[in-house]
């Protein structure tokens, strides 16, 4: 057998072996619970015992990881699937519907996610970083494969939960060394674009930042497209390019998703939440949130309330 041969089923067995102990802390760190939030800044832990419905949800720039079972992500017309071989990369907030695939009571979907401080990720881009393969697509989000170096450094990270003193010092620097693999690994590229000064990537990302704080205001595409220092031509190519979701498509997600955690942790009624976040409509409102969620707001309020619901 050839020695790269040999060197690479030494790296898998020890991948699989590292994978394994990911496996155990989380599911030992996650018994309480489906959501466990660490005192470690911008990591979460995450346990389901069974599929779910597909749901709406934002994902923030971050990493995430499913050691055991796996998680579907919908993003436009995009399919992306993430297990325990590929991790998911997120570089802009993204309005998503996700499902998880695989999960049972006896191996239940274990899974982390690790946020990003763009600002940190923007200083490792500016040093001299081994340049990383050339990417097919412009998109924000993307799996890549999952390295041993990178699941070692998150059992490093989760270890400092047993003693939460060294975490202040500690947990920086490993996870610099997680932002550095991912950096340098398939899909690093899609980091580099959003934090490189004058990228096409971070003008969209400020549009995007515009459009969160904005969102139950009318869109001018002009305003919008000063915000990202563009024409408005090449602010929606470019918007659609990352984000698969045209800017006023984008903004429609955003108002649905925050009418439906009003109504949810508000109990605020569907007519004064439409109004909340900018419709003028109650009829379109519904329209809209049906087609997005799959019912009505009332029938799905009372669905998500269900204990039984998943």
């Amino acid at each position: 057998m050839a020695a790269g041969s040999i060197d690479r089923d030494v790296e898998d067995d020890g991948l699989a072996v590292s994978i394994a102990e990911l496996n155990k802390n989380i599911a030992r760190l996650t018994e309480q619970g489906e959501l466990h939030t660490t005192a470690i800044p911008g990591l979460s832990l995450f346990r389901r015992d069974q599929p779910t419905e597909p749901i709406s949800g934002m994902y923030e720039p971050s990493v995430c990881l499913a050691v055991q079972g796996s998680k579907r992500v919908l993003l436009g017309e995009d399919t992306y699937l993430y297990n325990s071989s590929h991790y998911l990369i997120t570089s802009v907030h993204l309005p998503t519907i996700v499902q998880i695939m695989e999960a049972s009571p006896q191996k239940p979907y274990l899974g982390l996610r690790l946020k990003f401080d763009l600002r940190e990720v923007a200083l490792m881009v500016d040093s001299n970083l081994p340049q990383p393969r050339p990417q097919q697509s412009s998109r924000g989000m993307a799996t890549g494969e999952v390295t041993l170096q990178l699941v070692n450094a998150f059992i490093r990270l989760i270890d400092l939960l047993a003693d939460e003193k060294d975490i202040p010092i500690l947990a920086p620097v490993i996870q610099r060394e997680i932002v550095y693999r991912l950096l340098v690994g398939d899909q690093g590229e899609r980091l580099r674009q959003i934090a490189t000064a004058g990228s096409q990537s971070q003008q969209i990302a400020r549009a995007i930042g515009w459009l969160k704080n904005n969102y139950t205001q009318a869109v001018s595409m002009d305003e919008l497209a000063a915000q990202a220092n563009m024409s408005t031509s090449t602010l929606h190519h470019h918007f659609k390019a990352l984000t698969a979701l045209s800017p006023l498509q984008y903004q429609k997600q955003l108002r649905l998703q925050e009418a439906r955690r009003l109504m949810l942790s508000e109990r605020m009624d569907a007519a004064n939440a439409a109004f909340q976040v900018g419709y003028e409509s109650p009829s379109q409102f519904n329209r809209e949130y049906s087609r997005l969620f799959g019912a009505p707001p009332l029938r799905d309020i009372r669905s998500l309330q269900q204990p039984t619901h998943r």
